[in-house]
């Protein structure tokens, strides 16, 4: 049977078996009972097994304190404490389980990330963009198992796959065809609750074309809507959403609510009011907010963070008669996954297993620091980490007569800390685990040549509607911009190598080749021409690193935020 067909037939198959009916209350009656159900869900782990390192190990409060966050040992104690206070209880994720993983679960294709997930038992997660790095097939693998078809089983002698669905109802073939399942359903409390999944529409631009050939990525809105009023016809009232794409905040705690208007926020606004609560993901924030639904009903919109550093806990209160959530009732909180639990044995075993095997090319020293290199930018945008990668992506594309390079800060994972993760001591030894964890995608290099003007164009696309994403820069390239200035004349005193640039001249750029097929909405630089190969972006890096022993943090002088 082909896999599309069925997907297809799996899932008319949980349509037929969800049917239920509901009985009206008669007036005069006592209320209804209830009863309880506790969605614990996070997102965007990233295969982040051991806790997470520098400022992506850390969790900020309401009061600028932090503590000291994640670590799936201590996520899967939390889960099984969060579980033991309620008798009917669900495991979700938002998305982003594997991909862009350090190099403890990325060397085994993020198998010991799944077997992780699989002991803390999840019963559902939706597709995120990075469940995509490797292609539609490797995805699949990851679904129903199998040994890798290039590197076999390395890990382990099978890998059996998920427990649990990869959710996607607006995921689709070119043909129009289900690629995912749209839904599943979990019955807890004797009550049937739709779990739907949605990835952002806009997952082609944020991933490489190769990866999701032959598929395409539908509307959220139509997508949950569409299902949830499926799912209702067919007597499944109580509904929730997992939504891989989110909003971003100001700085605030974990269940604060202020985050800046975004896409999260306007698909809540419209997703019907038969869905009950939104779990988001994407951007890596923490909120726990309350947002009406078109109905004019209060509604939970939540995400936890990112790197299994939070959980999102939402409490419904069921009506058992009508099997719909009693929404007044519902409670939601983020609750912080701190390392002062005990961390759960048995996957801990499973972490220590997947260090251990990692640990001949994770521990290898391939150079040395001064302080911290944090990934996180300042005030206009300029981060440590990316003037080193820029730099570093420069001298390795130099015999493609490269004068400038330009890296995008998504690509950024993590922080090099000048502790080191191999012995815990302060000593400024990076080693090569710690380096894929920054650089985790196996990007290739390409060298383009830009016009002065497109290059101008290319910095402007940095600002896209609400979104903004500040790409990090070599030592040759400089600017100022004024973010209060209109859309496409916010950039200016552009110079390469102290010269100002002349918009007709022509300049060899180099990015990754995510960035040159247009990514995250970059699409100035499609527009390059004399494409030239270069390496992979973490050997430029790695290189880089071995011919600068002791490098220290560079002048942050490259990007001059105006008024």
């Amino acid at each position: 049977m082909r896999l599309s067909t069925r997907l297809v037939v799996l899932a008319a198959a949980a349509l037929a078996t969800t049917a239920v009916t509901t009985a009206p209350a008669s007036a005069g009656q006592r209320p209804d009972p209830t009863t309880d159900v506790r969605i614990i869900t996070f997102n965007d782990f990233h295969g982040n097994l051991e806790p997470p390192s520098g400022s992506s190990g850390r969790v900020t409060q309401s009061d600028g304190t932090t503590v000291d966050a994640g670590g799936a040992a201590y996520l899967a104690t939390h889960v099984k404490q969060l579980r033991s206070q309620v008798r009917n209880s669900l495991v979700l994720s938002a998305g982003d389980n594997v991909g862009a993983s350090p190099v403890i679960s990325a060397l085994f294709h993020d198998e010991p990330t799944i077997d992780f997930l699989n002991q803390i038992g999840v019963d559902a997660s939706v597709v995120g963009n990075h469940e995509f790095d490797e292609g539609y097939k490797e995805l699949q693998r990851m679904q129903f198992g199998g040994c890798n078809p290039t590197d076999g089983c390395q890990f382990d002698k099978k890998f059996k796959g998920a427990d649990f669905p990869f959710l996607g109802s607006n995921v689709y073939f070119t043909n129009g065809l289900p690629a995912l399942l749209p839904f599943t359903v979990k019955f807890e409390g004797g009550v049937p609750i739709g779990v739907i999944g949605a990835t952002l529409k806009d997952l082609p631009t944020v991933v490489t074309p190769e990866a999701i050939k032959g598929l395409k990525f539908g509307d959220e809105v139509e997508a949950i809507n569409r299902t949830a009023n499926l799912l209702d016809f067919l007597g499944v009232k109580s509904q929730v959403v997992l939504l891989h794409q989110g909003d971003n905040t100001e700085a605030t705690g974990p269940n604060d609510c202020k985050t800046l208007p975004g896409p999260a926020t306007a698909i809540a606004k419209a997703v019907t009011p038969k869905v009950d609560a939104i779990f988001t993901g994407h951007s890596h924030q923490q909120y726990n907010c309350v947002i009406n639904d078109p109905a004019g009903q209060p509604r939970t919109v939540i995400q936890g963070s990112s790197f299994g550093r939070l959980l999102s806990v939402v409490d419904l209160k069921i009506n058992l008669k009508t099997r719909d959530v009693v929404r007044s009732a519902t409670q939601a909180h983020n609750e912080i996954v701190t390392r002062t639990v005990t961390p759960d044995p048995a996957v801990a075993a499973l972490v220590a297993d997947a260090k251990s095997k990692a640990a001949p090319i994770a521990n290898r020293q391939v150079g040395t620091i001064t302080a911290d290199l944090p990934a996180a930018g300042n005030a206009a945008g300029e981060s440590s980490l990316g003037d080193v990668i820029a730099d570093a992506q420069l001298a390795g594309t130099q015999s493609n007569n490269a004068v400038v390079a330009i890296t995008n800060p998504g690509g950024i994972r993590a922080d090099l800390t000048y502790q080191s993760s191999a012995n815990n001591e302060g000593d400024g030894v990076v080693t090569y685990g710690e380096a894929f964890t920054v650089q985790p995608f196996a990007n290739i290099m390409q060298t383009i040549t830009l016009t002065g003007a497109n290059l101008k164009n290319v910095l402007e696309q940095q600002w896209q509607g609400t979104t903004t994403r500040i790409l990090q820069i070599s030592s040759s390239l400089h600017y100022s911009y004024s973010a209060s200035a209109p859309q496409g004349s916010r950039v200016s005193n552009i110079t390469v190598n102290g010269t100002p640039v002349d918009p007709a001249a022509t300049f060899r750029v180099s990015v990754n080749n995510f960035l040159a097929a247009g990514g995250d909405g970059f699409t100035e630089f499609t527009k390059g021409t004399d494409l030239a190969g270069g390496p992979v972006d973490l050997d430029a890096l790695i290189a880089y690193l071995g011919a600068h022993p002791n490098l220290a943090p560079p002048a942050a002088d490259r990007i001059t935020q105006l008024p």
